[in-house]
């Protein structure tokens, strides 16, 4: 998936449509017309009498994501109106909320987001500083009708009726700071949040950026277990960022198109528990032993890059949002029925021993529909042993968010 390659949309008679990345293999672009003399009348400011244009290698789409769009579009125009090619009424039915929408990851997540055909509205909440933020986005001329919701008192009303929950609240990686520092601050953050979204929106997928994942995902499991509304399905950790770094970097490395590259990235999200399988790359690719320690080595840091290079003014918080944004719109592909919608994510899972992992997983209306076990077979010696080295680590995160979450009380 080419990391550098932003979702466009251009007033007019163009709209990017962002979606996901495929299990297989990306490529050349491809674009899907929707021709309709009415089928814009809802997307303000765009319009109406032209057409939507999807140009995968301006979003999140891949050739394979392109032609499952394809797919899915072309039997239903056909059955609406057998003389208009492509015949399409575009639904932007979802609602999506985020949870620390005026920070860093916040603010550049809900511009994307905004951009989103399939996003009807957008509740952005923080503890401070949101209404600036939801008046600048809302000039957008995009579908999405854009709320503010501030403090704890109106919480629970950003959260009604809503179908994704992105909780990328909490404070930042600064110089010299591990993700184990950020836990005792941002555990209790996502414990107070996911409380609140168990209480007024049960079924909505939620996605947990809040670092450090590895910990903050099984704080959400034990809050949602409590709250009797745990469905281990539609808890996910965003580890989109990964896969977005290491498809950047083996692109870069052996100058390949960014939009052609795919790589597996299974663990979790910290340091060494970031596992890129470099064997798995498509296309098929082969490096030297130097190379994948290289890569390897780069991808696991690459959080640490940012935090150096932004010299204690931040974390990476642009790349985040972009990767979060991919996720967001593969999960409302997932919901709109598309059934080729495939992502890394720390899930809880069975593929090893431990209770949660991250691997590539099938998503649907439902949530995670399958894991794709695959991945995991066939590995060379170098990523075996590095599954193995990184199993007690993760294993250690794992429980120490547990140990956490199961020491507080859960609100009423």
């Amino acid at each position: 998936m080419a990391a550098t390659s932003a979702a466009t949309f251009s007033a007019g008679s163009t709209v990017a449509f962002g979606t996901k990345a495929s299990q297989l293999p990306q490529s050349k672009p491809s674009a899907v017309r929707f021709k309709s003399q009415k089928s814009l009348a809802t997307f303000s400011g765009l319009k109406a009498a032209t057409f939507v244009k999807c140009e995968s290698e301006s979003s999140f789409l891949g050739k394979e994501s392109s032609a499952a769009l394809r797919g899915s579009v072309v039997p239903k125009a056909q059955k609406s109106s057998q003389k208009s090619q492509y015949h399409l009424n575009p639904q932007a039915s979802y609602k999506v909320a985020i949870l620390g929408a005026a920070g860093g990851i916040g603010q550049p997540l809900a511009l994307l987001v905004k951009m989103s055909p399939l996003v009807s509205a957008l509740h952005l909440y923080d503890i401070a500083n949101v209404k600036g933020v939801a008046a600048d986005i809302s000039h957008c001329n995009t579908p999405a009708q854009v709320l503010d919701f501030t403090g704890a008192s109106e919480l629970p009303n950003s959260l009604k009726g809503v179908d994704v929950v992105v909780i990328p609240a909490g404070i930042p990686r600064k110089p010299g700071m591990t993700r184990d520092d950020l836990f005792n601050i941002n555990a209790s953050i996502v414990k107070n949040l996911v409380e609140a979204v168990a209480d007024n929106c049960p079924d909505a997928f939620i996605h947990i950026i809040s670092n450090p994942v590895n910990s903050t995902v099984p704080i959400a499991a034990e809050v949602l277990k409590k709250k009797g509304v745990y469905d281990p399905k539609k808890l996910f950790g965003v580890t989109t960022l990964d896969v977005v770094r290491a498809n950047t970097f083996v692109a870069q490395k052996k100058n390949l198109k960014l939009i052609d590259v795919d790589v597996p990235v299974v663990g979790g999200h910290a340091g060494i528990t970031i596992l890129p399988l470099l064997s798995k790359t498509k296309p098929s690719v082969s490096f030297t032993d130097e190379e994948v320690q290289e890569l390897t080595v780069r991808i696991q840091n690459a959080g640490t890059e940012v935090v150096q290079a932004k010299a204690g003014a931040g974390s990476a918080t642009l790349s985040m949002a972009y990767a979060a944004a991919r996720f967001v719109e593969s999960s409302l592909r997932a919901l709109d029925g598309d059934a080729d919608v495939y992502e890394c994510s720390f899930v809880q899972s069975d593929l090893t021993e431990l209770p949660f992992f991250a691997s590539r997983v099938k998503l649907g209306r439902k949530g995670v529909e399958a894991l794709i076990s695959s991945d995991l077979q066939g590995l060379t010696t170098y990523e075996q042993e590095a599954l193995e080295a990184l199993k007690p680590e993760l294993k250690a995160s794992i429980e120490k968010g547990i140990a956490s979450a199961q020491k507080q009380p859960v609100g009423a």
